[in-house]
């Protein structure tokens, strides 16, 4: 499966939990940070620097999907053993 195809099923998982992705600039003198999980207002985030490289986006939404309870979610074989190779 390539990186694109791998990006956009994590992007269907998100939306499948209720989670909110955002594809912000991120930046802050000199430091140029990827993105990750939050809270806001009672609802899951995650934002995202859209100037990240397809594999840092995929890094970010995986380690924040990795968090929930995908016990009861269909989730792709593919994309559950990249879930599953992540570090706790």
């Amino acid at each position: 499966m390539d990186k694109h195809t791998t990006l956009s099923l994590l992007e269907e998982l998100a939306q499948r939990l209720g989670i909110t992705i955002r594809y912000e600039t991120v930046k802050k003198e000199d430091f140029i940070h990827t993105g990750g999980l939050c809270v806001l207002r009672g609802e899951y985030i995650v934002i995202i620097n859209s100037r990240a490289s397809t594999m840092e986006k995929i890094r970010v939404l995986a380690s924040a999907l990795k968090r929930f309870d995908l016990g009861h979610v269909y989730v792709r074989p593919a994309v559950r053993e990249l879930l599953d190779s992540l570090d706790p």
